[in-house]
């Protein structure tokens, strides 16, 4: 079947071509390092191994894009497959490149003592000192250890992706089958002779060639949209035949999957960082990895990767995994450097010993850990046992443990985390790709009223569900937790200023929590279109990022001028944040955490002048214990949508009233809105619209105010049906007739000549809508939008979004404009994420020109056009 005419073939794109792709070459380039090792024995020298950059780059970056594109197509195997195997990659080039590095540093040295009089023995003495003290093989043996503690969990979790992708088709299992056994082979390779390097490249070698087989039978699919070659679209075996639960029983315990057609799911995803990260740590906690340099790296990585399954379960609006996952990566950053310095930088100092004992920001993710529990009790049983056993986790590093326990617990603790990491993965990736549940996760723990009413809450109805105001987002429960850790850790920080070997401890807690997390939490608040969150949440990097910083300062024993530069950010972060607390009107909550951090910042301006009372400092915990609160409750009032655990009411009355698409009254006050002249956000078929009465044209001049919409843009008009048109009695052809009752009502924009039927029809904003010499119609299939252009008349209208930015894909988002428009009509989620397809239909007759592709793809609209256009001949 050939391609229509002028239909991009990349419409049909396939991520799993690059995916499958940078599998491939980074086995080959692996592959040319195992066999030149193998060959001259010699292991791989410093930085400029390009070969191992480019595992970075093809099989790291390349290979994350097309982790990400799988996932934006629903794909749940590939989108988990391909990240993780992304961190492989580009942990394992990391790798490589350090050990290099090292290697060639010896090396230089040797050269130079060789280069020395043997008779001048006070030169040889000091060279041989400098170099021997930490011979070559301790290095190299330390760099091993890691790569071994990492490539393990890979070749427990490759070993899932081949089986879970047997169900699938019968060419990602050889390609994942592959890269197991390779890194068996790698892993024996650190530990024994050149013979399991030979054996690894073999398997490399099939590894490339399965995966240009992969990507040329996908490559083929999509631009002939048929199997030229075999391999996908059969499976080596049904999923159903591991299990097929009862319908009604699989109701009954709330595990019937349901498929949401924007993202794939990302809790496999989620799950296999946890599976990798908790084993490196037991391996090191059980004293297989003398160091934690390289293994920093390979946690950092992987942690990397856990960020973007929390990142799009907040484009599912999927609250719970959204902080939970982010919280799992926060964790794992900060323990991963905290073990470096203490195992790197401080090189087994014993006053580490002193240092632990103080530190208690542990603590804080005990108490996160605790309400992540309580989130999960209407799930299942497996992600409440999950999140208990994350709590064992915080809890073997509380500071009360003793030193000499403190790594037998934690190397536990570490292990139990991974087998049920590794079980989540293989259940998530299985019930997901057969959307029931087949691997038994357990029912739900709690049912979801006898929850409610343990908090004391009266069971909601269904018509309040979208009525809340959006100040619970998805990301609100994260920002509070890494608020909280970051205050909990600089206050013990602060109270141990004295201490040089604490203070490096602390660093990573503060800075990571505080200022890095913090980053992508406002990049969240962002996506969220919260008004005001991004910036709370802006500022608040700066602010501890600034404490960091003095911190640092402080062991390098700044100057008095330094001191006084940290005195003017103070004075300026207080200045600043004393705006946040006139804008953090959303709740009470918000409002005292912003208050007491402007005590905060008043104790941060008297440590820069040296003038700080000790009592002061318990301002932070008072900061932590609000923000374990409104973690809890954030949490919790987003799972539900509702306001199980109060923050408090909106201290000022937002100017835009907001009503539910699914009352009546709501409809009517809008109606009334739009009539009197106002300008409201309104539902449509694709994404939020701003619409405004074709009865008042100066209210259609607003729009382009409160868009900032160029002028030279047109708006088009809605209406609720073509009988709606056909009154207007425009000249149109019948071809023209024909396929406007075809397209229509659904996301599809068609363009008309002007006329006088258009005064008919739209009266006094003639010459406010289309352009000069046409116009733009939409019949929404949306019957909200329907209900109320009955009722008001046609609209004009155009997306909800300031010119330039996103379009809106929920009623929260319509906030950001919130302060210019007189009312907003709630919907929750649009059914689309782009705007509606236009077509120019000016010269239908002839043909039909695309000028806009959007939510109907061009080929089905000119599928469509020729249907109609032969029927008519």
């Amino acid at each position: 079947m050939a391609t229509p005419d002028g239909f991009p073939a990349s419409f049909y794109g396939e991520p799993g071509v690059l995916g499958m792709l940078s599998n491939g070459i980074s086995a080959f380039l692996v592959l040319l390092q195992n066999f030149n090792t193998a060959h001259t024995g010699n292991e791989p020298v410093g930085v400029e191994n390009i070969l191992a950059v480019h595992l970075i780059l093809i099989g790291g970056i390349c290979q994350l894009v097309a982790g990400l594109l799988s996932f934006r197509k629903y794909d749940h195997l590939s989108g988990t497959a391909f990240i993780g195997y992304a961190a492989l990659w580009g942990s394992y080039g990391a790798t490589r490149i350090y050990f290099g590095a090292f290697t060639k540093t010896t090396t230089i040295s040797s050269m130079m003592i060789n280069n020395l009089s043997l008779s001048n023995d006070t030169m040889f003495n000091m060279y041989s000192n400098t170099t021997t003290e930490i011979p070559l093989s301790h290095l190299s043996q330390s760099i091993k250890e890691s790569a071994i503690a990492g490539l393990v969990p890979y070749i427990l979790l490759s070993s899932v992706l081949a089986f879970c992708s047997a169900t699938v088709n019968y060419i990602m299992p050889f390609v994942f089958g592959a890269i197991t056994f390779t890194l068996v082979f790698e892993a024996i390779s650190l530990v024994s002779s050149s013979w399991a390097l030979v054996v690894s490249g073999v398997l490399e070698l099939l590894i490339l060639l399965f995966a240009i087989y992969g990507s040329a039978a996908l490559l083929l699919k999509g631009l002939t949209q048929r199997l030229i070659l075999r391999g996908f679209g059969t499976p080596l075996f049904n999923v159903l035949l591991l299990g097929t639960p009862s319908s009604a029983s699989a109701k009954s315990i709330g595990q019937e999957m349901k498929k949401n057609t924007k993202y794939a799911e990302p809790m496999a995803l989620g799950f296999f960082c946890d599976t990798v990260s908790a084993f490196i740590f037991a391996f090191y906690s059980f004293g297989y990895m003398k160091s934690f340099g390289v293994g920093a790296a390979w946690v950092s990585i992987i942690s990397v990767a856990q960020l973007f399954s929390s990142y799009y379960a907040h484009l599912r609006q999927d609250c719970y995994h959204t902080t939970k996952f982010g919280l799992h990566a926060t964790y794992w950053l900060i323990k991963a450097w905290d073990e470096f310095v203490v195992s790197v930088l401080l090189d087994g100092d014993s006053k580490v010993v002193s240092g632990r004992e103080t530190m208690v920001g542990n603590w804080f993710f005990v108490m996160a850990g605790l309400v992540l529990c309580m989130g999960s009790l209407t799930t299942d049983v497996f992600e409440l046992i999950h999140n208990m056993l994350f709590v064992l986790l915080t809890v073997s590093t509380i500071p009360q443990i003793p030193l000499e326990g403190y790594y037998i617990f934690f190397g536990v603790a570490s292990s139990l985390f991974t087998a049920a990491s590794l079980y989540g993965t293989f259940s998530r990736l299985i019930n997901t790709i057969a959307e029931k549940s087949l691997i038994p996760v357990g029912p739900q723990p709690v049912s979801t009223d006898r929850f409610k009413k343990a908090l004391g809450c009266i069971k909601a109805k269904t018509r309040d569900l979208n009525v809340l105001p959006k100040e619970d987002q998805a990301s609100d429960a994260l920002f509070y937790i890494l608020n909280g850790v970051a205050a909990l850790s600089a206050l013990h920080a602060s109270s141990s200023r004295n201490n040089p070997t604490f203070l490096h401890l602390t660093v990573p807690w503060v800075l990571i929590s505080g200022a890095i997390m913090q980053v992508y939490v406002s990049r969240l608040q962002v996506t969220g279109g919260g008004r005001f969150g991004s910036v709370i949440s802006s500022i608040y990097v700066a602010v501890w990022a600034t404490w960091t910083w003095f911190r640092f300062a402080n062991l390098l024993q700044h100057s008095p001028e330094t001191a006084y530069a940290f005195t003017a950010g103070a004075i300026a972060l207080l200045v600043i944040n004393a705006f946040l607390v006139l804008i953090a009107y959303r709740n009470l909550v918000l409002l005292f955490l912003t208050a007491v951090m402007e005590v905060v910042l008043v104790c941060f301006l008297l440590s820069t002048l040296q003038r700080l009372p000790y009592e002061l400092e318990a301002m932070l915990a008072l900061f932590s214990i609000i923000c374990i609160y409104g973690a809890l409750a954030s949490l919790l009032n987003c799972i539900f949508s509702q306001r199980l655990l109060p923050m408090g009411p909106l201290l000022i009355k937002l100017p835009c009233p907001v009503a539910n698409s699914r009352l009546t009254s709501g409809l009517l006050k809008i109606a009334g809105l739009l009539e009197e002249g106002g300008v409201c956000g309104i539902p449509t078929d694709t994404v939020y619209a701003l619409a405004a009465s074709c009865k008042n044209p100066q209210a259609i001049e607003k729009i382009y105010n409160i868009k900032d919409r160029p002028a030279e843009k047109p708006i088009c008009i809605c209406i609720s049906n073509v009988e709606q048109l056909v009154a207007a009695k425009p000249p149109f052809s019948p071809l023209l007739w024909q396929f406007m009752r075809n397209v229509y009502p659904g996301g599809i924009s068609c363009i008309v000549s002007k006329g006088d039927w258009l005064f008919r029809l739209v009266g006094p904003a003639y010459d406010r809508v289309g352009t000069q010499d046409s116009i733009m119609i939409r019949v929404p299939d949306h019957t909200v939008t329907g209900h109320l252009c009955d009722i008001t008349g046609p609209l004009a209208i155009t997306s909800a979004n300031p010119s330039g930015e996103p379009d809106s894909t929920h009623h929260s988002m319509v906030i950001r404009l919130g302060h210019k428009i007189q009312g907003i009509l709630c919907d929750g989620d649009s059914n689309e994420v782009v705007a509606s397809t236009v077509v120019n239909c000016l010269k239908i007759d002839e043909t039909i020109t695309i000028v806009r592709e959007g939510c109907v793809p061009a080929v089905k609209v000119r599928q469509i056009f020729d249907r109609v256009k032969a029927t008519m001949l």
